[in-house]
């Protein structure tokens, strides 16, 4: 399977998915252990892909996703945006209400 199908696959599958550094328990770098955390605090299962085991996906990505860094956090087929982003809306309370509907 070409990398850019197993991406689309990837992203069709799970309703919410995090490109990041690493795992959740064990990640890679600062801006992808933030993002993991916000999004385990919200209480919701997601899925993850490890661009550090994954260079294919980790060089096809960000021209797919027309997003240049990691962590990546794909909603429902959308990109919601990178560590900054997901930070911002943690703290707001955003991500917590899109989630909402995932219980």
């Amino acid at each position: 399977m070409e990398t850019i199908d197993r991406i689309k696959q990837q992203i069709a599958d799970n309703d919410i998915l995090l490109y990041m550094k690493g795992s959740p328990k064990m990640p890679q770098c600062g801006f992808s252990a933030q993002s993991s955390q916000a999004i385990i605090s919200c209480e919701v299962e997601f899925a993850y892909v490890d661009i550090l085991s994954n260079p294919d996906i980790r060089s096809e990505l960000p021209g797919y996703a027309n997003w240049p860094t990691f962590p990546q956090l794909w909603y429902k087929g959308e990109l919601i945006g990178g560590c900054d982003i997901i930070m911002e809306m943690y703290q707001k309370g955003e991500l917590k209400s899109l989630f909402a509907g995932e219980e």
